[in-house]
Order: structure tokens, then sequence, then C-alpha cells
């Protein structure tokens, strides 16, 4: 079994070990170490990584047999010294994110009894998912003002060993199943929970703990958090994001949301008035439409309508072929230059079916579309096919009602 020096030391930057063994694995080497200061993934921290010797440590796990394997880049000899170096950059955050998450789950059970499930140590975010009904913005409030004060109070990390039943009698967290020796951090005076990770060794360098999000997974709620360095630079982006935003707008960074109302409610009353102004000119454009370039059968009592704009939406074509078959007896082709689209409509009741006439021909075309016996619509590979596609639409129809 592996002795692993971060139980007792997790601030252990450098150790010297033997190689126990060396095995190839898909183009990387699988070293077991007699000792080892290199965290494996387990209960929600990933692992170390850094160097034996001159080698880089890729990975570092967990086997079956309770040893711990550290991926390497090259082989080692088995029998040989190595000087082992841990990126501390990466331990002293991850050591960072996982004690704020104790000091995270204990808030939440003291202050409200919600009990943590799982925990999750991400690249960027980490999390928690607390088992309760619902979590409402005073339970995110009033917990990360209770861990920031157990922060700032620079309380003392200790490690402790005991058996399930010492550890129950003395009060923790959650229940124990395992047996056998346990190792527990405690955090003095608040919490006291089972553990194998790395750890500060006062409260005080975690530097701080924000609550990042909130949300419902399944029967559970999921909060992210980042806490130490990561707090730090996620404050820093949070300034920057708003202070950008502030310029952008015109005006103090306090005054932000403020202004962000004001202009969400401009934006719908434009908005509105855009689409009384649209529906206005699809009416008045499908009026000039009938009334000049429609083509009517022999009898006058049918007519089809075709035309092709250089820069409509998709969007407005469809109103404007709706407002054109509102007319009885009318068909119509529009199509759009700029927006590759085609609109395909006809009037209630007239035979005919536009979803598969517009499907046949766009297909000729390498265009997509379908829709409908009374309405189609597609795009075409390429403005210069919208001639060729009109035409033969409209000389289709012309045939079908001459």
């Amino acid at each position: 079994m592996t002795d692993r020096l971060y139980y007792n030391d997790s601030f252990l930057r450098e150790f010297d070990a033997r190689v126990a063994a060396c095995e190839p694995a898909d183009h990387r080497w699988r070293v077991r170490l007699e000792r080892t200061a290199f965290y494996p993934t387990s209960g929600g921290q990933p692992f170390d990584v850094g160097t034996l010797n001159d080698v880089n440590v890729l990975e570092v796990l967990d086997d079956e047999h309770d040893e711990v394997i550290h991926i390497t880049e090259r082989p080692l000899k088995v029998g040989e010294e190595v000087h082992g170096v841990i990126d501390w950059t990466r331990r002293f955050d991850h050591m960072q994110q996982h004690t704020a998450q104790h000091l995270l789950s204990a808030a939440f059970l003291e202050l409200f009894q919600f009990q943590t499930v799982s925990f999750h140590l991400g690249r960027d975010i980490s999390t928690i998912d607390l088992a309760t009904p619902s979590v409402v913005p005073r339970h995110l409030e009033e917990t990360e003002r209770r861990v920031n004060e157990i922060i700032f109070g620079d309380r003392p990390i200790r490690i402790r060993y005991g058996t399930a039943a010492d550890l129950a009698a003395e009060g923790i967290r959650k229940k124990l199943d395992r047996e056998g020796t346990l190792r527990v951090v405690e955090i003095e005076g608040f919490d006291r929970q089972p553990c194998g990770g790395t750890h500060l060794s006062r409260t005080g360098q975690t530097g701080m703990l924000l609550i990042r999000r909130c949300e419902k997974q399944k029967q559970n709620w999921r909060i992210e958090f980042v806490a130490g360095f990561r707090a730090l630079a996620a404050a820093r982006s949070d300034l920057a994001l708003l202070r950008s935003a502030a310029e952008q707008i015109g005006c103090g960074m306090t005054e932000v949301p403020q202004m962000l109302t004001k202009i969400q409610e401009e934006r719908r009353t434009s908005q509105r008035e855009t689409k009384r102004l649209t529906e206005r000119l699809a009416d008045l454009e499908a009026a000039e439409l009938l009334a000049n370039k429609a083509q009517r059968s022999h009898d006058g009592a049918n007519a089809i309508v075709s035309a092709i704009f250089e820069d409509a939406s998709a969007s407005y074509l469809a109103m404007l072929a709706a407002k054109l078959v509102t007319n009885l007896n009318v068909r119509t082709i529009l199509a759009s230059r700029s927006a590759n689209a085609i609109v395909l409509a006809q009037s209630a009741g007239l035979d005919g079916d536009m979803g598969a006439l517009l499907r046949e021909l766009l297909a000729k075309v390498s265009g997509k579309g379908g829709g409908s016996k009374v309405f189609a619509q597609g795009s075409m590979s390429g403005s210069s096919t919208a001639d060729k596609i009109v035409d033969a639409l409209t000389h289709s129809l012309i045939s079908a009602i001459s």
C-alpha cells in the first residue's frame, strides 16, 4: 500500500521516493512509488500533476489495490530514487476549493439543515448538490456570509484519525459506512468531516468564497462556487464586465441595471413599432403586387403573384405571402436574393400541394425546404438560382390554371 504523504502534510511540495513498479500503458507509463505526495483523483477532487525527476506526471489515480498510480510520459527505472515535485499552483487551488466546499456544506447544514449529497471540483467552477426541495436567494446570501465569517476568523484546520464509532460520538456531518481508521478534516468549532483530500491549515488561507449560481438538478439543487484566487479572478472579471457595460451604455457602473431596464423597454417599444410598420408595409405591398403584377387565368378567376426581392428577410416573405393568399384563388411565389429564401403559398380551397412542389424543384438545385399544401418555404443554394426557381414555379402554376 502506498504511503500517502499528503494525508499528514498537504503543504508538502517536494519529496523523495523509490520506484516500486513501472509498466507501459497506451504509450504512457504506470509508475508506483513506495510513497508519494501526489494526490489521485478521488472524492470529487482532481489529481495533482508535476514531475518525478525530469519526467512529467500527467495523471494520478487509485488502483483496485489501494495503490497510487502515477501516469508518466516516460518510464522510470524500478528501484531508483526519484525526486517528486508537485505543481503547487494547481495543488493550492484545489486545497482552497476543497476547504471552501467543507465550509459551504457545513454552513448550509448549520443554517438550514440542507445536507450535501455530492461535490465536484471543476477546472473553473466547483459545485455541491444539496438535498432540499427548494433554495431561495436568502439561503444563498446568509450561507455565503456565514462561510466568509469563518474564513475571516482564520480558524485552524486539523487532520485527525479515528474509527467510525469514535467520530460518530463526537459528531460529524454525515453518516459513516466505512470501517477501520478514518481520516477526518476538522475546522475548529465549525465542522468535522471524514475526507481524504488535501486541505488548508487555516480557514483564512481560503481568502473568500463567492456563490455564483444555483439551479435545480432533478430532486436536488446545485450550487456553483469559487474560492481563493478563483474568487479574486471572478471578482475582477465581473468588475471588468460591469465597467465595459457602463462605458458602452454611457453611464456610471451603479447605474447600469437602471439603464439596462430603460434600454430593454425602449427596445420592446421599438420592436412593437417595427412590427406595426412591417405589417402595414406588407398590406400595401400585397395590394400593389396583386393589382399590378398578378398573372391571371383566361377567365380571370385565378391569379399568380411572383416577385423577387433584393433584401427581404425570410420572415417578411412569409408575412407578405400570408397577406396575399387571404384573397380568393391566389397563388404566390416570393423569393429574396439576400436571404436565399423562397416562399410558396396559395389560398385555402385550391388544388395542388405547395410543399411537394417546392421540395421537388429545390432538390434539383441543392436547396432545402417543404411545408403543407397551402404554405411552403425553403432556402436556395445561392441568390443566382432565385430567377431560375421562381420562373420554373411560375410556369408550373400557370400551366395548372390555364
